[in-house]
């Protein structure tokens, strides 16, 4: 299914119609002999989307999640890369994991898997792990993070974000201070209370945020913030960013569009770290990912078996997937409320993403000699979520039977088909 293709009338980042045309993994800028031709009328195109944020589970829980059937959900949802996150079994801390995971993406061949290696030693947050050998590895690993866990002690975070700097990685934090969240099970607040769950409070985010801040600034280091979740955690980045200090946020599609009140039902569905917040809070992100303080939406698919799922709410894992339904949540949220067009969305959903991940072959322009990772999008259709036929082994979605705007049409991932009519090529 490689080779040439010829992609009319198609709007790319939702402008004029034009025809596209690939060859050799490229964008071209005529029609090359032998073009397979697609009817693209109405689609839009956007350079191929970029996960900082995905669990692919493999090695140790491929009962929730592999790395082919994850890559195949990505590239359904219109994802041509995706970070995968280091909390396996084995802890991805050393070069022989990153790189098994990295080879075992290379083998599916859905999308390209960029392996996310552990800031610590087994995540537990005592020794920093071998960043430079999983650096230099065939992974070539440029993002480090403990993700589930919190790098708490400031000396570990400092030496990590020194460490980092030798060769251009960054450490994504999951900001929750262990002691301020112990036995939490929602956002503290009104519902906490009526629900008689323990809450979770902002400022157990937001105090990670503002030290982390301060210690990539002392260093002359870069900082990521994963799935940030509060107000408060929003005007913490934007003071730094006016700093001038090198740090990142991503956001995830759930925090965007659910709130804190859908608990109410004790449906384990909504239980997620860092947990459901307030409308508020949910107008502060919008408002951020609009104007760019917040930098990319990352969907922190986190995909598990349906007995972790399916139980009483305080025995229920944390976490949702998100790969399949990320583009119409933001487009939900994002597009049809007018606070970003679709190039907004391709700056937010690709090219930031793949400059924080350090990932040059994906989120480049729509023009002749771009490697042709790209996606067709019907911003017209509208669908339902159906768990029961994703492509993830795990149905965790918190939107199953809700109706979505925009459908991802065809995945082309470096000028190959990954998706075509909505289905795997």
């Amino acid at each position: 299914m490689s080779g040439a293709w010829e992609i009319k009338g198609v709007r790319p980042l939702g402008g004029d119609p034009t025809t596209l045309y690939v060859e050799g993994g490229e964008l071209v800028g005529e029609r090359p002999a032998g073009a397979q031709s697609i009817d693209a009328d109405g689609l839009i195109a956007l350079p191929g989307l970029v996960d900082l944020h995905t669990h692919l589970r493999e090695p140790g829980r491929e009962d929730a999640e592999t790395v082919a059937t994850g890559t195949l959900a990505a590239a359904l949802g219109g994802f041509t890369a995706v970070h995968a996150m280091a909390n396996t079994d084995p802890v991805a801390d050393v070069a022989g994991v990153v790189e098994q995971v990295w080879r075992l993406g290379e083998e599916a061949g859905h999308c390209e898997v960029r392996p996310v290696g552990a800031v610590t030693v087994g995540l537990a947050g005592k020794q920093l792990a071998e960043l430079g050998a999983m650096a230099d590895s065939a992974a070539r690993v440029r993002v480090f993070s403990d993700d589930g866990k919190c790098v708490h002690d400031p000396l570990l975070m400092r030496r990590a974000l020194e460490y980092v700097k030798a060769f251009d990685g960054v450490v994504a934090q999951h900001a929750q201070d262990p002691r301020l969240t112990e036995n939490a099970q929602m956002n503290e607040g009104e519902w906490s209370g009526v629900l008689g769950l323990a809450g979770w409070p902002a400022v157990a985010e937001e105090a990670i945020i503002a030290r982390d801040c301060l210690l990539a600034a002392h260093v002359g280091s870069r900082v990521h913030f994963c799935h940030v979740s509060t107000a408060g955690s929003v005007e913490l980045v934007r003071w730094a960013k006016s700093k001038g200090w090198d740090v990142t946020a991503e956001v995830t599609p759930h925090h965007l569009f659910l709130t804190d009140d859908l608990v109410a039902s004790y449906d384990p569905v909504f239980k997620v770290n860092p947990p459901l917040r307030t409308e508020a809070d949910v107008t502060a992100l919008r408002e951020a990912l609009a104007d760019g303080t917040i930098d990319a939406v990352a969907t922190d698919h986190a995909p598990h078996p349906l007995e972790d799922k399916e139980t009483e709410w305080a025995a229920a894992a944390f976490g949702m997937t998100g790969l399949e339904t990320a583009l119409s949540v933001v487009a939900a949220a994002m597009v049809d409320t007018g606070l970003l067009d679709w190039a907004g969305v391709a700056d937010r959903m690709s090219v930031r993403p793949a400059q924080i991940g350090r990932l040059p072959r994906h989120g480049q322009p729509l023009e002749p000699g771009s490697t042709a990772n790209l996606v067709l999008v019907d911003p017209d259709v509208r669908w339902t979520v159906d768990p029961r036929i994703t492509a993830s082994r795990s149905r965790n979605t918190p939107f199953a039977g809700r109706e979505l705007p925009a459908r991802v049409i065809a995945t082309f991932l470096r000028g190959r088909p990954t998706v075509l009519d909505g289905k795997p090529a």
